[in-house]
């Protein structure tokens, strides 16, 4: 029996000629693979990064692999998808989460959390430059391994007093504190790193270096 859901979108991989596997994260169903059908007329920009979509489902307890179709696009999140460095963000976010949440798993708030960080992006008009280093911090607490510098100080090595800004400060002036590209690739790996601890995995994250680059003043 199929059923309406609301997805987020963490990417996708080639299953056959024909076919994706959408990576999503959902309310309904956590972290969860769809099969879908695709061809030359599919409009694959739905499947954008972080993309708000609704979906008709076919769960099938037979299958760990169910079938999606029928998308609509949610929010065309402009703010988002006429920034290039907004995409970006986007991009590593939705790495970050395909990396670290574990499939078939429902972490309670989750998707709900994700909605609100890019809606948030997609807001900002400026001084976003920050906004990934506060989603990773804001993600080790909805994943349980709430952030403090005394827990970060293991891996933050010359960052942990920007860190501690970071924690301390309210989410606007958080935004706006100031931080080298440097320092920004620095704290984020930090955080990668406290994470792979708690999570007893290898998160390597190949979209970082993008945002160092694109970030790098």
């Amino acid at each position: 029996m199929k059923e309406k859901v609301e997805l987020i979108v963490l990417g996708h991989t080639k299953f056959r000629e024909h076919s994706v596997v959408l990576h999503t994260l959902s309310q309904a169903y956590g972290r969860r693979g769809f099969l879908v059908r695709v061809g030359p007329k599919s409009a694959m920009t739905l499947f954008l990064p972080l993309n708000l979509v609704e979906a008709e489902v076919s769960p099938n307890p037979r299958s760990s692999l169910w079938h999606a179709g029928s998308f609509t696009l949610l929010d065309p999140l402009e703010g988002i998808r006429r920034n290039l460095y907004k995409n970006s963000m986007t991009l590593f976010m939705s790495e970050v989460l395909y990396r670290v949440v574990k499939e078939d798993t429902n972490e309670e708030g989750l998707a709900d959390w994700l909605k609100k960080q890019i809606l948030t992006l997609n807001a900002l008009e400026s001084d976003f430059s920050n906004f990934h280093l506060l989603f990773l911090l804001s993600l080790c607490g909805i994943l349980g391994f709430a952030a403090d510098p005394r827990g970060l100080a293991p891996f933050a090595g010359g960052q942990l007093r920007h860190i501690d800004a970071l924690l301390t400060l309210p989410f606007e002036e958080a935004l706006l504190y100031p931080l080298r590209g440097e320092d920004r690739s620095g704290i984020a790996r930090a955080v990668l790193a406290y994470l792979e601890h708690h999570t007893e995995s290898a998160i390597r994250i190949r979209s970082l270096d993008v945002l160092h680059d694109l970030f790098n003043d």
